[in-house]
């Protein structure tokens, strides 16, 4: 099962995120999500449990707990929405001025 955290402190990092979810089972990959230009936490991030009752579990108890003086948010990731792809041109390219 594939779970969303929110809220996260920027501090966090992939290592911290799957420790905060291995007490309840296997955690199969643990995922802080890091913009690409600062290279610094978005303050979220997905892990991944092998076991679904595990899962709900984590969730169940770690949906509002407080990790690093923040109250952290836990749901069930929902799949990635497929969005068209981004245009190379500038949309101000048309301009001749």
């Amino acid at each position: 099962m594939n779970i969303y955290v929110s809220n996260l402190s920027f501090a966090v990092v992939d290592e911290d995120l799957r420790s905060y979810f291995a007490e309840y089972g296997e955690v199969t990959s643990a995922k802080v999500i890091m913009d690409k230009y600062t290279n610094r936490s978005k303050g979220f991030g997905f892990v991944e449990m092998s076991d679904d009752a595990a899962a709900q579990k984590a969730i169940a108890e770690l949906d509002g707990a407080t990790v690093d003086g923040r109250s952290i948010k836990v749901s069930v990731a929902k799949p990635r929405e497929e969005r068209p792809a981004r245009s190379s041109k500038p949309a101000y390219s048309n301009n001749r001025w």
